[in-house]
């Protein structure tokens, strides 16, 4: 690595130690939320490097949002780190985590940072998340970029925050804030949602703009809340869906517009028809005790459950969906990267493979591109191929897969565990513990699905999803509220530098007394 980009790595650390972010649900002003995060940030983020770099003009949009005339907004009194995926005007890049987009600095809003400031809040800064969204390498280590380094899990520091949106997750679950964006294409909100304990809600695709965010899939990806609480994902979600002519997917988002604070009452389980995976079950024998105990919270809060036990050619899903994200990726990200500063020299994925070698000893050290190769060797979206595994991967999803069970039985929304409890961060072997559950589905049919706690194994947060048809986020924020404030399963991260040597752990580890 040379010098130039060593200092560049520096320049976006530096702000850590003089900028503050703050969030707060109590309508202070913005400059004292803000200011009130300085601390948490200092005392916090050396812990789990949940922050890639905080935005030095965050005070002064604190001040010019406290000078506004009038209504000041839906998420006054906020302060949002957004993903560094996502573009935000200002003097931060958006490095997607990659030292090959370091001098990616736009000077633009994405259209979603815009309906956040719009709406009051203060944008802090980016988050750390894994490198190019987890899409580099199979083998990839969740939470871990050249430019951010390890996320850590802020209930263990020796554990994995999930990915990709990792620093959001983490970030939120430590309190520095109480919301935070992140984007998803399989998995990548919920599961470190999940993993960290919070709420994590992957829209409809097509519900929230992906204009202006490094992109993977046109067909998977979204953007979305992760928060402290399901209240807060529904504020989230009304500052950022909407349409957005440079997204043609979101050309209907306005007509599917709900108020999704309204629908949070009391009883909303009542009545309510829910399939229960039963094929995304089996984590681990302590996750589904856990689920068992949320599936008794939900028929005491009068939901009708009904099990749900195989879902048909689920098994070919795999296969079909990877050529999707392989194809998809080439073409999306190359057309993005040619959007970008003149001062961004790589402007294509074959550009990225070679920056990548180039800058081995600290992009390809703990693990490789493989991914990124294989998606340079597809055949473009004109291929036949591609296409058929679009099609078939939307069918098994889809119209076979959340549709169809839906219908069978008249449900409302479908549950299962969401992941199982957080594994070790392995820089030798990656990622021991893959896929998204039940999560997949709604991912690859572009449906929503929200996760909040449901509990806890040995301390580790796992969470409990909720999956519903199109446009069913208003529907599901309901459910999912009704069993939060019924189950408080909610729980604090203490930092513990390892669940193995804290008690009741770490006597059991040891030999018998005898």
């Amino acid at each position: 690595m040379d010098k130039k980009h060593r200092v560049l790595i520096a320049a976006l650390t530096l702000p850590l130690a003089v900028v503050s972010i703050a969030s707060s649900s109590v309508a202070q002003t913005a400059e004292a939320t803000t200011k009130a995060a300085i601390a948490r940030v200092r005392a916090t983020d050396p812990k789990i490097h949940a922050v890639i770099a905080l935005d030095p003009t965050a005070l002064d949009q604190a001040r010019a949002i406290d000078g506004r005339k009038g209504a000041h907004g839906l998420l006054y009194g906020y302060a949002i780190l957004i993903k560094d995926n996502i573009e935000s005007d200002g003097p931060l890049p958006t490095t997607a985590g990659s030292m090959a987009l370091l001098a990616n600095v736009t000077h633009r809003d994405a259209p979603l940072v815009a309906r956040l400031r719009a709406a009051g809040a203060v944008i802090l800064g980016k988050t750390n998340l894994s490198e190019w969204a987890n899409i580099r390498s199979n083998a990839s280590i969740s939470g871990w970029s050249a430019v951010g380094g390890q996320t850590r899990n802020p209930f263990a520091l020796d554990r994995d925050p999930c990915g990709s949106s990792s620093g959001s997750g983490a970030a939120v679950a430590a309190g520095e804030v109480e919301a935070a964006i992140g984007t998803e294409t399989d998995g990548s909100i919920t599961c470190p949602a999940a993993i960290n304990g919070v709420v994590g809600l992957k829209p409809t695709v097509g519900l929230v703009s992906r204009s202006r965010i490094v992109p993977i899939s046109h067909s998977q990806d979204t953007a979305g809340p992760i928060t402290a609480d399901v209240s807060t994902a529904a504020r989230l979600l009304a500052a950022i869906a909407g349409s957005d002519t440079a997204d043609p997917a979101t050309k209907d988002a306005d007509a599917h517009i709900s108020d999704y604070l309204a629908v949070l009452k009391p009883g909303s389980l009542s009545g309510v028809r829910i399939g229960v995976l039963r094929f995304a079950t089996g984590w681990s024998a302590e996750t589904d005790k856990v689920f068992e105990k949320a599936l008794a919270v939900l028929r005491a809060q009068g939901a009708v459950l009904v099990d749900i036990t195989e879902l048909k050619d689920r098994e070919k899903l795999g296969d079909a969906e990877t050529l999707v994200l392989n194809t998809e990726l080439k073409a999306d990200l190359n057309a993005y990267l040619a959007t970008t500063p003149a001062a961004v020299q790589s402007r294509t994925l074959t550009d990225l493979i070679a920056f990548n070698t180039a800058h081995a000893d600290r992009e390809l050290t703990l693990f490789g591109q493989e991914t990124f190769i294989k998606a340079e060797a597809t055949k473009g979206l004109d291929d036949p191929a591609y296409k058929a595994a679009r099609a078939l991967s939307l069918r098994i999803a889809g119209a076979d897969g959340i549709d169809a069970m839906l219908a069978k039985d008249h449900l409302d929304a479908l549950v299962s565990p969401t992941m199982p409890p957080a594994w070790k961060i392995d820089a030798a072997n990656g990622d021991q513990i893959g896929g998204a559950g039940a999560g997949g589905l709604a991912a690859i049919a572009g449906y929503p699905h929200l996760t909040v706690p449901m509990g806890a194994v040995l301390g580790l947060p796992v969470g409990l999803s909720f999956i519903g048809p199109a446009w069913s986020e208003a529907r599901l924020l309901s459910y999912g509220y009704g069993y939060e404030q019924a189950s408080r399963a909610k729980i604090t991260p203490y930092f513990l530098p390892s669940v193995e040597a804290e008690a009741p752990v770490a006597p059991l580890l040891e030999p018998l007394q005898r």
